[in-house]
């Protein structure tokens, strides 16, 4: 029977820790360092659907917390925008202790580039349970051609 090879845990692991540690740095000095509460900080990004089927476009966005009146969508130069602010619940409770603070605040942009074959006019927007959905129908393509003469 083997006995077992008993090594020193630091024993062959330092240059694998070195690399470990290089690799880590170049991924925090391009990331930044998400081990500090600038994550938390960040703005508040919704979560975005976009689908597409023979009619229309489909953009799903979950929004909570928020109301309708809150979120303003806009199409301009065929570019699709979803704007607001989730406002942080202000309480004044004096001897409160709070243990986790995770919800995101923050302005919000969202943008969309659309082909230019949409019916602009026909686009609808509902907002229900903190999904916005938007359905943008799409033009019908022309079907007549021109022959054009070249002079």
């Amino acid at each position: 029977m083997r006995g077992l090879i008993r090594r020193k845990p630091e024993e062959g692991a330092g240059a694998f820790n070195s690399l470990q540690d290089r690799i880590n740095g170049v991924f925090d000095d391009f990331f930044g360092d998400l081990r500090s509460n600038q994550l938390w900080q960040c703005d508040f990004l919704p979560k975005v659907d976009v689908e597409e089927d023979q009619k229309a476009f489909l953009v799903k966005a979950e929004i909570p917390g928020m109301k309708k009146e809150e979120i303003e969508v806009e199409l301009k130069d065929n570019v699709l925008t979803i704007k607001g602010e989730k406002k942080e619940e202000k309480e004044e409770k004096k001897e409160k202790k709070i243990y986790v603070k995770e919800r995101v605040y923050g302005s919000f942009e969202r943008s969309f580039s659309l082909p230019s074959e949409v019916e602009a006019e026909n686009i609808k927007a509902s907002f229900k349970d903190g999904v916005l959905m938007i359905e943008i129908p799409k033009a019908e393509p022309l079907r007549n051609s021109k022959k054009i003469e070249v002079k």
